[in-house]
């Protein structure tokens, strides 16, 4: 009996560190580390020891003989994962060749050049409580002697762990039991509700604190440019994640669907779990923690079809395979393929195992007619538009369409309710330079440029990328660049304290 790792993968990589035998890869410092789409164990060498199951902080890593359902391809993919990397080596080079058992030679970020000696007392201030601002948290409270000020400008921490990731993916919000042990540590102090920026300013929180850690996240949505796009009905998936999630600042009224036809703008992740979620049976739903209006509204609604516009093919989505195959059993839905121009076609009867298109093999083609109710296809259903951009969102008061490019003409899709899921975009955080180009504030290996005692971690930081785990090295990176400085004294002296920022805190909330 072997593991597998499967769809929930967060790439926090915990389970390599504690692998006896080092059959988990990519590994920290291996060319695909940071970029493959989740972490795989060689069945060859796995010794069923269930460590990496013990400390995986998202149920990702499971027995190979108690995957059911679905997940039973998991088993093969991550066998799949080593056959293929030994049938085609890189150019150049022969079979890959792994070390040994690595003893757990590359474990938690130790700082290990910084003692708490090298510097004397240090107070931090980490804005953002989501997982790059508690991966921040965890290396200083853990791995040095910091006083550590956690602040959120909502009511609940948690960031993305909390209103971001969908409601029946209990497993990945399960990370975030691995964070709060560090928001009540006895060297932190949490605030929440909080605003920097309109309750305390960028610099009076940094004349409190030796140095101040910026985890803001990418607060917006991209958007599309087109006609029509502010029409009402036409709203970010930004906006229905969070309203589906309960977040404070999205009302309960906020989304509709009164259509029996979504169209969702993109094929990333983010789309695909709008997607699951709309067509989704809502009795299924009731027993995970999405909002009770969104449930009600689930119930009431009408929608029997989300289709899924993606400007490139199906070799080149932006989804993940594990994603894709999640809602290939989703049950009472059917997938169906818009076989509108032959590219699609020959693109996923010409995939390899491994690549993204191949998971669609298998799945309905058709070149469907827009102008059929999607009510008249029985079962609800999900379909892929490839080599497809929407022109411009019709209607009048409501939405009523999307004119689409694709097949050499321009139709219109019936559509009440129009989704766009074409990725997040940082928010320029007050008193800080910020690249409007990419929506990051500029930096040096977390050093923010020109602001001594000022970092950034996250998605602020290298721009909306990567998941959960990514942000375990980068706050890792963020951290030693401020350690440096601490030692190499070159951080600001505090004019207040812990007690003086409290009450500065107090007087402003009254």
């Amino acid at each position: 009996m072997a593991f597998a790792i499967t769809q929930t993968c967060c790439n926090d990589a915990t389970c390599v560190s504690v692998c006896p035998v080092n059959c988990i890869h990519p590994a920290p410092g291996e060319p695909d580390f940071g970029s493959t789409e989740m972490l795989y164990i060689d069945p060859r060498s796995c010794i069923d020891c269930g460590a990496c199951a013990d400390a995986c902080p998202v149920d990702a890593v499971l027995p190979v003989d108690r995957l059911t359902g679905g997940q039973r391809e998991y088993a093969r993919i991550n066998a799949a994962h080593y056959e293929q990397e030994e049938a085609e080596p890189p150019e150049g080079t022969g079979p890959p060749t792994r070390p040994g058992p690595n003893f757990h030679a590359w474990g938690e970020p130790s700082f290990d050049r910084v003692l708490p000696s090298d510097f004397g007392p240090l107070r931090v201030a980490i804005v953002g409580t989501g997982p790059a601002g508690m991966y921040a948290a965890r290396d200083l409270l853990l791995h040095t002697r910091a006083e550590v000020t956690l602040i959120d400008r909502l009511p609940a921490a948690g960031g993305l762990v909390r209103y971001g990731v969908a409601p029946d993916h209990p497993a990945t919000k399960k990370v975030g039991r691995t964070f709060a042990r560090f928001l009540t540590h006895p060297r932190a102090r949490t605030y929440l509700g909080l605003d920097v920026g309109t309750d305390v300013t960028a610099e009076e929180l940094a004349a409190h604190h030796h140095a101040v850690v910026y985890a803001v996240g990418a607060a917006t949505d991209r958007r599309l440019g087109i006609p029509g796009e502010d029409r009402p009905g036409s709203v970010s998936a930004t906006a229905f994640v969070a309203w589906y999630n309960a977040h404070p600042e999205v009302a309960a009224d906020a989304v509709r669907l009164s259509s029996e036809r979504v169209v969702v703008v993109g094929n990333g992740n983010v789309a695909l779990d709008v997607a699951r979620i709309l067509v989704s049976d809502p009795e299924t739903l009731a027993g995970t923690g999405i909002a009770d209006h969104a449930l009600a509204e689930l119930r009431r609604g009408e929608v029997r079809e989300v289709v899924l516009l993606g400007r490139r093919g199906p070799e080149q989505a932006a989804y993940t395979r594990p994603e894709l195959l999640a809602l290939k059993h989703l049950p009472g839905v059917d997938l169906l393929v818009d076989d509108h121009d032959p590219r699609i076609g020959a693109a996923i009867d010409a995939a390899g195992p491994g690549d993204k298109a191949a998971v669609l093999r298998g799945v309905a083609r058709e070149a469907v007619d827009w102008s059929l109710s999607p009510g008249a296809a029985g079962r609800r259903r999900i379909v892929f538009r490839f080599l497809s951009s929407p022109v411009a969102v019709c209607g009048g008061e409501e939405t009523r369409a999307v004119r689409v490019t694709g097949g050499g003409a321009e139709p219109e899709i019936p559509a009440g309710l129009v989704l766009r899921a074409v990725g997040y975009r940082g928010v320029a955080p007050p008193g800080l330079p910020f690249d409007e180009a990419t929506g990051t504030v500029p930096h040096e290996r977390g050093r923010v440029t020109g602001r001594p005692g000022t970092y950034v971690v996250g998605w602020i930081k290298r721009g909306p990328s990567g998941g959960i785990g990514a942000n375990r090295t980068c706050a890792a990176e963020t951290v030693g660049s401020l350690l440096a400085d601490a030692v190499a004294g070159t951080l600001p002296a505090p004019a207040g304290g812990p007690k003086a920022f409290h009450r500065l805190v107090r007087r402003r909330r009254r």
